[in-house]
């Protein structure tokens, strides 16, 4: 079952993630770039990706942190994950960025690197290009 926690529509590539993310510790706010040397996603932009990952971790100053990257132009189009945090849902409300919660099956069906379209008006929210 998927749940919208912020509505919108996008499309893009898919940047996913197996672990969950702090956005106060991993995410450099300037840049978007993942900077914990110790997160699989190290290096990595957020910018103009469809985040896909299991829950947000850690303060709740993170929603501020999804706010500063989207003030900064360096935020990902839109987030997936399997299970919401407030503070995740805090900052993408924040941002006006699109937030669907989705089940393990569908989590696991979706691919790092493919191209999808997310469109919450749609009864199928995700669809794969």
């Amino acid at each position: 079952m998927k749940k919208i926690l912020v509505a919108g529509k996008v499309q893009g590539v898919v940047l996913k993630s197996t672990d969950p993310i702090n956005f106060l510790g991993t995410v450099d706010k300037k840049t978007g770039i993942i900077s914990d040397k110790n997160h699989h996603l190290f290096g990595k932009s957020l910018k103009g990706t469809i985040l896909v990952f299991p829950s947000g971790v850690g303060s709740s100053v993170g929603a501020y942190t999804i706010y500063s990257i989207k003030s900064n132009d360096v935020a990902p189009l839109a987030m997936i994950c399997k299970k919401a945090d407030l503070t995740v849902a805090t900052g993408c409300a924040l941002a006006n960025i699109p937030l669907i919660i989705i089940t393990e099956e569908e989590f696991s069906s979706i691919e790092n690197g493919i191209k999808i379209s997310l469109d919450t008006d749609d009864t199928n929210l995700i669809h794969h290009q």
